[in-house]
Formats: C-alpha cells, structure tokens, sequence
C-alpha cells in the first residue's frame, strides 16, 4: 500500500500549497477524500482518489474540460497527478444547495430553477465522445445491486425486463448526464450571475442518458425533502428551456426516476450491510417514498405491479 501522506505531501509542495491549512471536508459514498486547503483568504479542494481502491480521476479530468469549455461551472484544475490519484482544484465556494437551503428554505424555488438552467444548457451542447449509454439493457442491468442486496433474486428477470420495457420509451439517451445532480453536489454561488452561480462537483461517472435523467436525480433526491411546488416550477422550467411536451417529460421523469432509485435503494442497502455506514438508513423511507410516487404514472404500470407490493408506503 502506497504512503499516501507522503505522497500528499510532495503532491503539495510541488504547487507551493505544503503550508496551507488543511480541513477535512465530509465526502460521498465512495472512497474518495476531501480536503479544504487555505491560505489566508485563499482555499483550494484536495481530492485524494487512491487508485489501488478503485478510484481513477481521468474521468473527472476530461468532464471538467468539457463543462468549463462550455461556460459551465466545474472546478478549474490547479495541479494534478492522475497517476497518484491526486487533483487540487478550485474552491468553488462554501455552501453546496442543501447547506443553503437548511436556513434559507423559502430560496428553494431559485435554487432549483438556477439548477433547471444549468441542465437546459448541457442540452444545448453536444456531449464528449466515448461515454457509457444508458440504453434500456444497460440501464435495466444497472439494478444489480438491488437483487444482491435488498430485492429477492427470483424477482430480478420480471423487473429488469420491466425496466427495460419503460426505458425503450424514453428518448434515446443522448444527452449528457452528470449523474449524480443533487443538492449536495451543487455549490450556490448568489454574487454570480447565469449559470455561473451553480457550481458542479461529482460528475466523474457521466454518462450519456435520456435528456431527463439529471432533473430526475434533482427532483427526486434521495438527501433532502423538496416542496412539490419547487418539482412543478422545475418541471415546466425544463419543459419550457428545451421545446418538450410536458407530457413526454412527466412520463420520462418517472421513468429516470424509478430506475435510479431503485438501484439506488440496493447501493443504500450495500453500504448500511457490508460497510457499516449505518447513516444512509435515514435516506431509506425518503427513496422508497419517491419511488411510489413515481410508480402511479401510467407508463409505469407494470414496475408498479412487480415492485409496488414490497415497498412499504
């Protein structure tokens, strides 16, 4: 096993930051780590992705260029070192949306919509090449973790064909997608203007999806509660920005949002069983909530009837 404090160390010296202040920053569900470095009223953001856990930052590298080429709000890259799994980046800012939102709830709908744009614009763009497709195959195999770890095996033929079924009629998947767009992994930036006052963080695992996918993982949010008048003024937002029936949209949205939830509920239930990060059991009800909401669309009447009886709500 590699030192990775000493490889930390040099990583810092080699771009004059060896004696800034380092803080620990709460990370996601990965193995990656975090941290704030600052030098009087300076910052940056170490990422520290240990390759021998799995982790690889070119992804993150190349969809950083990508959204800053379009005048899009990723973090500017400092110094990197993809061989070591190192990258210091721009401080985008202290307060992601959930942060916000804790003490000033009435923003919701500003925030929201400030997002909604955000999404509208990578619509306006064509996505990088060589990205994985969220096509109904992919996207219904994608539930594996649901049957190893919260689902019955013997159920998985009827729901992955279902969901396959339900993804054939969305649009093709075509749009980029930064995969996990949720409250805490976009940073409100109020002093700027546009786009620019949504900044993006965790987008290494883009992909290429149906072009509602991030506004299902915005709206459904597995974290936080959101007023279903702040799902409505979203929805029409989109629905207006991009020219789509808002009936298409509604139905894809349910859609997106039923297949990312329940592999979401199989992840929630790996990292509470097999990594003891017992704190993601507080999300659980919330996903299960949002799934059975999603499922009373008709589009989705045979999910509803195959996953419907074991959720609890």
């Amino acid at each position: 096993m590699p030192d990775r404090a000493g490889l930390i160390s040099r990583f810092l010296a080699e771009t004059d930051h060896a004696g800034w202040t380092r803080t620990p920053i709460a990370g996601d569900a990965s193995r990656r780590r975090y941290e704030r470095l600052q030098n009087g009223d300076r910052s940056r953001i170490l990422m520290d992705a240990a390759p021998e856990t799995g982790e690889d930052t070119r992804p993150f590298l190349a969809i950083a260029r990508h959204l800053r080429g379009r005048g899009l709000a990723a973090p500017d890259i400092v110094h990197a070192d993809p061989e070591a799994g190192l990258l210091l980046l721009e401080d985008l800012g202290p307060s992601h949306f959930a942060d916000h939102l804790r003490t000033r709830p009435d923003d919701e709908i500003r925030l929201y919509t400030a997002a909604t744009d955000v999404l509208a614009e990578l619509q306006r763009h064509a996505p990088p090449p060589g990205l994985q497709r969220l096509d109904p195959t992919t996207g219904a195999e994608m539930l594996a973790p649901l049957f190893e770890w919260r689902a019955a095996e013997a159920d998985a033929p009827a729901i992955r064909a279902a969901t396959a079924a339900a993804l054939a009629r969305c649009r093709a998947p075509e749009a980029l997608s930064l995969r996990d767009f949720h409250a805490e992994n976009l940073v409100w930036r109020p002093e700027r203007d546009g786009t620019d006052r949504v900044g993006l963080l965790d987008f290494q695992d883009a992909f290429l999806a149906p072009p509602a996918y991030d506004l299902a993982s915005l709206l459904d949010d597995a974290r936080r509660d959101i007023a279903e008048a702040t799902r409505e003024a979203a929805t029409r937002r989109f629905a207006e920005l991009t020219g789509t029936a808002h009936a298409e949209l509604t139905a894809e949205l349910a859609t997106l949002s039923v297949q990312r939830n329940l592999r979401i509920l199989g992840i929630f239930a790996r990292l509470i069983a097999r990594d003891g990060k017992d704190r993601y059991a507080a999300f659980v009800p919330r996903v299960e909530a949002r799934l059975a909401a999603r499922l009373v669309h008709p589009a989705l009447a045979d999910l509803r009837r195959l996953v419907g009886p074991w959720l609890p709500c």
